[in-house]
């Protein structure tokens, strides 16, 4: 039985189901959020506006910040989940997620993706500057406007879709300071650059479900992984001299240089790895130089800052 008529089955037997309890249906809820994207972008905002302040922080705008991107970073994932469902079916990654799997419906998950981005925007327009809302306005378009549309057709939407997953640490920035300067871009640049050794290696790992799902990865025709491990490598080697920027905008000190420097030395070196043996181990191993990589440079960076 294929994944499509297992999921299309799933569906019939929990929709003839009783109805599911309050529990189950936020359970389903919180799946749809995808909480671990989620935390992450939590975490790159919290930087951006840990860096911004410099030390003075503001309780009320910090949390309208924190609490208002998580609400549209949410409100994205739900909202990509009902226009991709279909295709999400095909997948073994993704044939259980709650709209392919039964659990819930797409105009319940409609009402509840664009009851997020209600509240996200109230939260950040009526807290935070205003420019932190443009942020988020274009990280939320750019996601389901942009990249999402483009999954299906060219490879070209894993350039676009690092665009919105790198601006969370802008948003964090311009909801400390009210502004997007060179330091928001530093950290744009390090957050842009990081994704593409991590995502080109779940494309790897995942080639065939991808394949299944009808995205266009740059898997489908790279059979031999030349040029997926080869962009790899590329921006990894533009990711050097990038995660050194802080440092020489004055954001922070010589103990960030050096140790953001071997975190970045070390990434180079799992990607030239894919590069040579070009198989699922070596793609595993800079996918786990990835995992560590950003939370431990980002550490850095809050914990050894130069004053303003």
């Amino acid at each position: 039985m294929s994944i499509v008529t297992t999921a299309a089955s799933n569906r019939r037997l929990r929709t003839d189901a009783m109805p599911i309890s309050i529990t189950d249906r936020l359970r389903n809820y919180r799946e749809l959020t995808k909480p671990r994207i989620v935390t992450m972008v939590l975490v790159t905002t919290g930087v951006g506006f840990l860096s911004g302040c410099r030390g003075s922080i503001d309780p009320a705008v910090f949390l309208a910040t924190m609490f208002g991107t998580a609400a549209f970073a949410a409100s994205a994932s739900v909202l990509n989940q009902t226009i991709e469902w279909r295709r999400d079916a095909r997948m073994r990654r993704t044939a259980d997620r709650p709209i392919p799997g039964g659990r819930t419906t797409v105009a319940e998950s409609v009402v509840f993706g664009s009851s997020l981005l209600f509240a996200g925007s109230v939260l950040l327009l009526a807290f935070v500057p205003v420019n932190a809302f443009w942020c988020a306005i274009a990280t939320w378009v750019l996601y389901l406007a942009a990249y999402t549309p483009l999954k299906p057709i060219s490879s070209i939407n894993t350039v676009v879709g690092a665009i919105p997953g790198a601006l969370p640490p802008v948003i964090g920035w311009a909801g400390a300071t009210g502004s997007v300067g060179r330091e928001a871009v530093a950290l744009f640049l390090i957050l842009f650059l990081w994704q593409f050794p991590h995502f080109l290696a779940i494309a790897w790992l995942h080639r065939r479900d991808y394949r299944r799902g009808g995205y266009r990865m740059i898997t489908h025709r790279d059979t031999s992984g030349w040029v997926t491990s080869l962009q790899s490598l590329a921006y990894a080697s533009v990711l050097l001299p990038a995660s050194i920027l802080p440092f020489r905008l004055g954001m922070a000190g010589s103990l960030y240089l050096v140790l953001a420097l071997a975190l970045s030395l070390h990434y180079w070196v799992r990607c030239f790895e894919f590069v040579r043996h070009r198989d699922d181990r070596s793609a595993r191993r800079m996918l786990y130089a990835s995992l560590y990589y950003l939370p431990l440079v980002y550490l850095f960076l809050i914990l050894n800052p130069l004053p303003a």
